[in-house]
């Protein structure tokens, strides 16, 4: 009897949040939007040794947000941070290929100096309605239906252009120089991709914030590559790894009562840990009996 009110009790736990609250609701559909989409990125950003990137277009996004706030109050916080984003991360590509300074440089002059200007605003307007804390670090269940429909639409966008064009992002993330010397266009996928990695970084700005954003881009697909090393399963992987973080860390969010990005992180950094020690063939568990083998 103890047995089925404790499963009683575990159902109540899981549903219980989702039929009582909307606001919980919209969190819920906000963060595995932005788990599975920001996942499925990461693939391509450890793939192709490019995973500050996201950290430098999430640091010039506080920009956009003080420029966007001063502009149109609260309805223009994303849209200007979108902008800036996009911006800055067609800025970083932009320069990368016609300078010969390296993108690893470029990504650090561009994003400082986009954080300070972004930084200069805030102290010099100082405006009352921008909330740092939620920012920086996220506030999933305070999602309102306006930021929901912008981030489900991005999420959906970013998902279906990586679907069409996934053949010639696989050939260019893994062998650039014969994605153009098959006639790809090697220089406008830098600019889509960048557009695209910009996209769910505004995306995820209501459930990570822009400090732990750049974990959702890098964690997931660290854990895939653990477990997989083909692109197509790899970005499966992560996706689910980024589902798991965001709808975990969300109810960990809710009734631990702590910020929702730590807590999706935490989550993700968990996963990353357990494939870490156990994956079948990279794990620390798996090597240290093939070399007492």
């Amino acid at each position: 009897m103890s047995g089925v009110i404790g499963v009683g009790g575990v159902v109540d736990l899981v549903v219980g949040p989702v039929v009582q609250y909307g606001f919980f609701r919209a969190g819920l559909v906000a963060a595995a939007v932005v788990g599975v989409t920001s996942a499925v990125l990461s693939c391509l950003l450890v793939v192709r040794h490019q995973a500050l990137l996201g950290d430098a277009i999430s640091h010039a996004v506080l920009l956009g947000v003080a420029v966007g706030y001063l502009v149109g109050q609260t309805a223009g916080i994303l849209p200007g941070a979108m902008a800036v984003a996009v911006v800055t991360g067609l800025l970083i590509t932009w320069v990368e290929r016609n300078s010969p300074v390296k993108l690893d440089a470029v990504m650090g002059i561009v994003f400082t100096a986009m954080f300070a200007a972004g930084l200069a605003v805030i102290s010099v307007a100082q405006p009352r309605g921008i909330d740092l804390f939620h920012i920086l670090f996220g506030n999933v269940l305070g999602v309102s239906p306006g930021d929901l429909v912008l981030t489900a639409v991005s999420g959906g966008l970013v998902l279906a252009i990586v679907v069409v064009l996934f053949r010639p992002l696989h050939l260019w993330s893994f062998d650039p120089l014969t994605a153009r010397a098959v006639g790809l266009r090697v220089d406008l996928l830098e600019y889509v991709f960048t557009a695209l990695l910009s996209a769910t970084i505004v995306a995820s700005l209501q459930a990570v914030g822009l400090l732990l954003v750049i974990a959702m881009l890098i964690t997931p697909g660290a854990t895939a590559l653990l477990l997989t090393t083909r692109l197509r399963s790899m970005m499966a992987v992560a996706a689910a790894v980024g589902l798991v973080a965001a709808v975990a860390g969300l109810y960990g969010s809710y009734y631990v009562d702590v910020a929702s990005g730590p807590a999706i992180v935490l989550v993700a950094s968990a996963c990353f840990a357990v494939a870490f020690l156990f994956a079948p063939r990279q794990g620390v568990v798996a090597r240290a009996a093939r070399r007492r083998r």
